[in-house]
């Protein structure tokens, strides 16, 4: 696809113009789509609904990116490139680190694929996404009577209406800056991506890699505490509701008999009570049951899609998407307040300890031709 027929815009606040303005010029995207009452409530749907309507008319996709981002030159060339490859979808180049979306992205990341269906009950992420115009059109006349303010909601509702939720780049070479936010998020704390990576690592997934349609059971986690997203979750009279991996473990096939034996044959003690002193043997505990899950199912898709992942991008850039997922785990499984907190040795530390219950999540599965399979 050529790069002249994606249209694009940057959604910002007056307070904003400069910033947006710049980030406009630096990345070779269009206007500026300014919130048309600044002065009242807080609204990114405000913002973005003019953000949307700032399709060129030729236009066959329209890229919406939020002011409050950094992202490479290449970041149009990327996303006119996916766009010929999946021109029917809604596709999402940012995803929050602490999400269960993030969770979707880093269980993709350690299974080798480029690309995950989102999760169809959470919020859409909208920090950089694009539409076709159709969708976009369609979206905007969806939108136009809500008394919602996110954005974000009112996406993830329309894409449902739609029976497909967006597909999330997994490899992020869209970043958050900042932790101020117009629309009231700023008590989640340090808000990054979930695989942040440049352009070179990210486009042979973004070009060529495998997309994981079904995840199963996701692993995820928020404010310290591991949680389990069963299966069909979306059909739950309350679908937002979180369950912890204790509670939600007998819909997996596993048993905490099972994951607390794993844990003590091959958790290495003196990593879990170095991870203890910094930040409490509870967040030790949950942060290595989460990741030794999330390689389990990590693990199950790698196998379930062998083939795929066989024919995709291998080597040094799979690699680095896969080592930028495991270096967030830690930091995003944090209560927002201890995040600030975190030095390089200490995402260092995190991430071997992530790394090492990700590798033994293998053994939760049966076994490969007589052996324990592991993720690598």
């Amino acid at each position: 696809m050529s790069t002249t027929s994606l249209s694009s815009a940057v959604m910002t606040h007056p307070v904003r113009e400069r910033q947006a303005a710049a980030l406009a010029a630096r990345l070779g995207l269009g206007g500026l789509a300014l919130d048309p009452d600044p002065t009242g409530p807080p609204s990114a749907l405000r913002t973005a609904l003019v953000a949307w309507a700032a399709r060129a008319d030729d236009a066959g996709h329209h890229l919406v990116v939020q002011d409050d981002v950094a992202a490479p030159p290449e970041l149009v060339e990327l996303v006119a490139g996916s766009v010929a490859r999946f021109p029917d979808e809604a596709l999402i180049f940012y995803t929050n680190w602490h999400a269960r979306n993030g969770a979707a992205a880093r269980l993709a990341a350690l299974a080798g694929a480029g690309w995950v269906r989102a999760v169809p009950e959470e919020f859409a992420p909208t920090l950089a996404i694009c539409l076709p115009v159709r969708t976009a059109d369609a979206f905007r006349a969806f939108a136009a009577g809500t008394a919602e303010r996110h954005d974000d909601e009112v996406m993830a509702t329309f894409l449902r209406t739609e029976a497909r939720p967006g597909l999330l780049a997994v490899p992020t070479v869209v970043e958050h800056i900042g932790t101020s936010s117009i629309n009231g998020h700023a008590a989640q704390g340090i808000r990054l991506a979930v695989c942040p990576v440049g352009a070179a690592e990210a486009r042979p997934l973004l070009d060529r890699g495998w997309v994981l349609e079904e995840w199963g059971w996701l692993p995820y986690m928020r404010y310290g505490e591991g949680y389990v997203r069963p299966v069909g979750h979306e059909h739950d009279a309350d679908p937002r509701r979180h369950l912890r991996w204790t509670e939600a473990l007998p819909a997996t096939g596993l048993t905490e008999g099972r994951v607390q034996d794993v844990v003590r044959r091959h958790r290495a003690e003196d990593a879990a009570a170095s991870v203890g002193r910094l930040f409490g043997r509870d967040f030790a505990d949950e942060l290595w049951i989460h990741c030794l899950l999330l390689g389990r199912q990590a693990e199950d898709a790698a196998r379930r899609h062998a083939a795929r992942r066989a024919a995709g991008p291998v080597g040094e850039a799979a690699a680095r998407v896969r080592a930028a997922a495991l270096s967030t785990v830690g930091p995003a499984g944090l209560p927002p307040e201890r995040r600030p907190e975190l030095t390089p040795e200490h995402t260092a530390l995190m991430t071997a300890y992530a790394e090492s219950a990700v590798r033994c999540g293998g053994r939760l599965l049966g076994p490969v031709e007589g052996r324990p399979a592991e993720v690598h």
